[in-house]
């Protein structure tokens, strides 16, 4: 029996993955995570409240939790406490648990999203127009030669953090200077020139620089985007499994745009341009994302891969390594219930249309 420790249990980041997990019975799944209300939630068969992944308390928190637990794996799903585990990746494996994820570096260019961008250009890869907005002048520059047709720019965070997170698009630049006030996101926040509504994310595992497994989901909205000024959530709404050579390509050089030897777990996030061209926008790395039930529910089971990978377990391989699973499949998801794997057919079947 494997024991795995997932961190953020109870979030919907972590919930897939423990699910996934557990759909192999000789898996044993614990949890931790540091908000109670979620941890209470979670599905693992034990649970640990930690201190966030950013204060001094976590590392002797951790550390004891794992000297207590002895979990053959230990995993962790969100951007903060990846970058701040990896920091101490020896002193953990020390324990006698083993990790799966890539060198720091890696890690760090990832979560931070203008390093992501500086090494998507040196790749001559397409992505828009980024400038660091340190000062008043930047801000200005940025409206000045990023601007749309109706001089519209997006703004978001560098730092750590996903779910779009202080995502504004805006052709006021008071609006801007106002947002960045708020956030205190001077030195921090960037703009971007605009991309289409529509995006894609290739969600793949690689081992010491071989692909094992990838797959590609079109996401039809996100879950309560119209409560954000953005439209962005970080919460998919509708996923769709679809298969296109340009995503795969663009993924793929992406990743290599970050390292030449990939290891872990690489989800490459892009949004279309008005020229109809995946453009990245990050890598979400280390981590599956919050709809991975949808791919084992539906025939692939990434995170159970991605645990014999890591404890050197025997596996059956999907026959098919990039998107092994049939385009048009649905993953629909709301708040407070189950989400559902359908097709157009069943929609259509299940809804009267007037």
């Amino acid at each position: 029996m494997a024991k795995i420790l997932i961190g953020g249990a109870g979030s919907a980041l972590s919930e897939g993955v423990i699910f996934s997990l557990k759909k192999n019975s000789k898996n044993e799944v614990i949890g931790m995570g540091s908000e109670p209300t979620d941890l209470v939630q979670s599905s693992a068969v034990r649970k640990y409240y930690i201190p966030y992944a950013d204060t001094p308390e976590y590392k002797k928190s951790l550390l004891e939790i794992l000297n207590k637990e002895k979990p053959d794996l230990v995993h962790f799903q969100n951007d903060l406490e990846i970058y701040h585990a990896s920091l101490i990746r020896d002193e953990i494996t020390s324990t006698g648990v083993k990790l799966f994820m890539p060198e720091h570096e890696v890690i760090d260019t990832c979560v931070h999203k203008f390093k992501s961008y500086e090494a998507f250009t040196k790749a001559d890869i397409k992505v828009p127009k980024n400038i660091m907005i340190n000062n008043q002048k930047d801000l200005e520059d940025a409206f000045k030669y990023l601007g749309d047709s109706d001089g519209k720019i997006w703004l978001r965070a560098s730092s750590i953090g996903g779910g779009g997170k202080g995502s504004l698009p805006t052709k006021d630049i008071d609006l801007a200077k106002a947002w960045l006030n708020h956030y205190n996101g001077w030195g921090d926040f960037i703009a971007a020139e605009m991309l289409t509504a529509k995006t894609v994310t290739w969600m793949s595992i690689w081992y010491h620089g071989d692909l094992v497994v990838a797959q590609t989901r079109a996401r039809n909205g996100w879950a309560h985007g119209n409560r954000t000024i953005s439209g962005v959530t970080g919460m998919t709404k509708v996923g769709v499994t679809m298969e296109s050579e340009i995503v795969t390509n663009i993924a793929i050089n992406a990743i290599k745009a970050t390292t030449n030897k990939p290891h872990g777990i690489f989800g490459v996030d892009m949004a279309y341009d008005t020229d109809g061209i995946p453009n990245p926008t990050e890598i979400n790395i280390s981590r599956f994302f919050t709809t991975i039930r949808f791919f084992t529910e539906a025939g692939i089971n990434m995170p159970e891969i991605f645990k014999c990978l890591a404890l050197d377990e025997s596996f059956q391989p999907p026959v098919k390594k990039i998107n092994p699973l049939p385009e048009n499949l649905m993953w629909v998801r709301g708040m407070d219930n189950e989400p559902k794997l359908i097709t157009n057919d069943i929609l259509e079947k299940n809804i009267n249309f007037l």
